[in-house]
């Protein structure tokens, strides 16, 4: 066990800690100006990975945390500090520091895997999901409850819409406000982090004209899907079976389609159709787009990750608007240490498919890993593996099964069935036809 001296012990966040130095976090800290002027039994840097800490262990008080983060460390001097303190401490510190290790952190991971790029270029997702904040007159003073058939929701929800990598599921970049703001205004704000190289899949909702012309001005492509009925003009037809058409002025190439699902059951076809900046039929097949749309669920996974595996599917503990910009700040560096680690270990092994990692694995492994104060300071030689690397590497997942219908348990947490008691939860084995759809002249 190798931790830092003195006071500082107690910060440090298991083998992660090699991802999120103690040098990086101080950097931060002088950035933002909440260095201390004197060193104090709760020190700036300290408090920085208590609030990472604390996302790990979602389920419990800042209190029981400390405990995780010292549990590690007998024989060293460390102080127990009351819950007011440490709530003192994290509204000194603000949410200022937090936000700019995210900044540093975020991106695209370093990695080799055929999945993250298609034909050279970065395949990136956009969608946006709600999150949960404590019910405290601070926070619904900023983050108003969703009306519903009873009156209003018990808890103030927020909204939060990120960028990530498809391949890896890396966080590019993420915004979050009050409900009142919608997905589409927070894309043009996410749109600062979309670049040439990069192709962004989206689903329908962001087939807005003024949005695509924004988000095509960035020099990334994109691939949206759109309402099958709207009205796009045929200029040129494609042997593929698209046609090149505008949206705003912005020319696209469209791709109508018709999708087939056969089981053991019955078969269902939908209509799909598609547009893209990408003119070219014959380096970028229609055919080949529509599968690649697909790829857009990854970010379904990833809220899956954040909100369940994480959170529990808890309400955010801040009580204060401030305080919830230091929690999801703090959840968004997480998840993005986490997927850091897991792909350091998918690398490891050449043509090892990255949705292989475990993400449950990684997150219960981290969490032992700070219990025990185990690989905060690397050897001499890195081994970029490690720990969480090879427990994640020795439970590997199955090769991913073909989804037919959106995400349902077999079992209800709940004795209320929101969804109603017929619910089909039966699994079967499926097989995906597409058609490419040639528009009548």
């Amino acid at each position: 066990m190798t931790v830092a001296a003195g006071v500082f012990a107690p910060g440090h966040l298991g083998e992660l800690t090699r991802l999120v130095p103690f040098e990086m976090v101080d950097d931060v800290l002088a950035s933002t100006r909440r260095t201390e002027s004197r060193v104090r039994l709760l020190p700036a840097r300290v408090v920085m990975y208590l609030l990472l800490a604390g996302c790990l262990f979602a389920e419990l008080g800042y209190q029981q945390v400390w405990r995780k983060l010292t549990s590690g460390l007998s024989g060293l001097p460390i102080v127990s500090p009351s819950g007011s303190a440490l709530r003192q401490a994290r509204q000194r510190l603000g949410p200022q520091p937090v936000r700019a290790l995210f900044d540093l952190l975020r991106g695209p991971a370093a990695t080799n895997a055929a999945q993250v790029r298609w034909r050279g270029l970065l395949l990136a997702v956009i969608d946006g999901t709600l999150l949960t904040v404590a019910d405290s007159a601070a926070n619904t003073g900023r983050y108003a409850k969703q009306r519903c058939n009873n009156g209003a929701s018990g808890y103030p929800q927020l909204r939060l819409s990120a960028l990530m990598s498809c391949g890896t599921r890396s966080v590019l970049d993420a915004v979050f406000d009050p409900v009142s703001t919608g997905e589409l205004d927070q894309a043009r704000h996410l749109a600062r982090s979309l670049r040439p190289g990069m192709l962004l899949l989206a689903d329908r909702n962001y087939a807005a004209a003024d949005l695509v012309t924004t988000l095509a001005a960035t020099g990334a492509h994109l691939l949206i899907r759109c309402k099958n009925g709207r009205k796009l003009p045929t200029l040129r037809r494609h042997r593929d079976g698209s046609f090149s058409s505008v949206i705003g002025g912005l020319p696209i190439r469209v791709i109508d389609a018709q999708i087939s699902i056969t089981t053991t059951e019955d078969t269902r076809t939908s209509g799909y159709r598609l547009i893209t900046t990408l003119l070219n039929p014959l380096t970028h097949p229609g055919a080949e787009l529509i599968r690649l749309h697909h790829q857009r669920w990854e970010i379904e996974t990833a809220y899956l990750e954040l909100k369940s595996s994480i959170l529990g599917g808890r309400v955010l503990r801040a009580r204060t608007p401030d305080g919830v910009q230091q929690e999801i700040y703090a959840l968004l560096s997480v998840y993005q240490l986490l997927r850091t680690a897991m792909v350091d270990a998918t690398d490891s092994r050449p043509g090892l498919d990255p949705d292989r990692a475990s993400f449950t694995t990684a997150l219960n492994t981290a969490r032992d890993q700070i219990v025990h104060a185990a690989g905060v300071i690397a050897d001499t030689a890195i081994d970029l593996v490690g720990v969480i690397g090879a427990d994640v590497l020795a439970h590997l997942l199955p090769d991913r099964r073909l989804r037919t219908k959106t995400r349902m348990i077999k079992r209800s947490n709940s004795k209320y069935q929101a969804r109603g008691p017929n619910i089909d939860r039966r699994s079967y084995q499926a097989t995906t036809s597409i058609d490419i759809v040639i528009p009548d002249p």
